[in-house]
């Protein structure tokens, strides 16, 4: 099997069958990373000149119910669905329905990071998904100047194998995708509400991959959205919460799911909380103590000899990165 045959195995294994084209006469190299976080997929896809069409004849091979989301990195890409195309540069996306043949084309090398997720976690009808398919999401204007620099930083991180392991990231991706296409379908009388709520995602998304810096605060992430500190308090307080009060629940939980980890058993506790933020052993003990009603020891030696299963993440799993060198 060739280079491109292999690479094309891949992708279809990766997504959904598909039917693909090399468009250039020269030798093709190409790559594919993906990370899965529960229901949501993510992934880099690289390769040459190329031609992707998902034909009725595939789909009646195969149709699990996915909606994708291509974000341009590198190059161009021409995509067609639905009677309608568009095209998209760097820092643009665009939304397609595995459930109806589509196309993509793109003309020279290229990179696209792709989410994939069940149409049934979207908060849009059917009928109105039939309507944002193959439409340009610009980077620069209305939730995609949000949406695309959120979507760019995960596709550095699975670069990089740096995707934070959590399900508040696969919520935030949900919801973030979610106001767009209503923003999409709605328009701007729907978008200022929309805008607000995709920042607080934004934001919590960002908390939750830099929890484990400790100087983490509410200066770092507003200066990060390019907000005021005081908007920023003002979402959180929206919700019934302060911004501090919300970091400290996030790194407690990730601790509480670390000290119930068998293994992790030879890691202290003090290194467990570190890890996550919290470098102040004693004060970290009593924090821990007040949300959960024992100290760290106590709930690790209680939770270890007792059901091994408490405080697992369900459904995260990454693929290491598959590289198709040029022949």
């Amino acid at each position: 099997m060739d280079v491109f045959e292999s690479w094309r195995e891949a992708i279809t294994t990766a997504f959904v069958p598909l039917e693909l084209t090399a468009l250039s006469g020269h030798s093709f190299g190409g790559g594919l990373a993906s990370r899965q976080l529960g229901d949501v997929q993510l992934s880099q896809v690289s390769g040459g000149a190329l031609l992707v069409e998902r034909t009725p004849l595939t789909i009646r091979r195969s149709d699990p119910g996915y909606f994708k989301v291509g974000l341009q990195v590198r190059g161009a890409c021409a995509i067609d669905q639905d009677g309608r195309q568009t095209a998209l540069d760097p820092g643009d996306f665009a939304v397609y329905d595995s459930a109806r043949p589509y196309r993509l084309r793109f003309d020279s090398e290229f990179r696209m990071f792709v989410v994939m997720l069940p149409r049934t976690l979207l908060t849009i009808t059917q009928s109105d998904m039939a309507r944002v398919t193959a439409r340009r999401v610009p980077r620069a204007a209305g939730l995609g100047a949000l949406v695309s620099p959120f979507l760019s930083r995960l596709s550095r991180q699975l670069d990089t194998d740096a995707v934070t392991p959590n399900m508040h990231l696969a919520d935030a991706v949900v919801d973030l995708l979610s106001a767009t296409l209503v923003e999409q379908v709605g328009g701007p009388d729907v978008s200022s509400g929309m805008h607000r709520h995709a920042l607080m995602m934004k934001v919590k998304a960002f908390v939750a991959a830099h929890l484990r810096r400790p100087d983490l605060t509410a200066a770092t992430i507003a200066t990060a959205h390019h907000i005021s500190v005081r908007h920023l308090q003002r979402l959180f307080e929206s919700e019934g919460q302060t911004v501090g009060g919300w970091i400290r629940m996030q790194r407690l939980e990730r601790c509480r799911l670390d000290l119930a980890d068998p293994r992790l058993t030879e890691l202290p506790v003090s290194a467990v909380a570190a890890r996550w933020g919290l470098v102040n052993a004693s004060h970290f003990a009593r924090l821990f103590k007040s949300a959960y009603g024992r100290s760290p020891r106590e709930y690790r030696a209680q939770t270890l000899s007792g059901s091994s299963g408490l405080g697992k993440i369900d459904g995260i799993r990454s693929d290491p990165p598959r590289v198709f060198p040029e022949r």
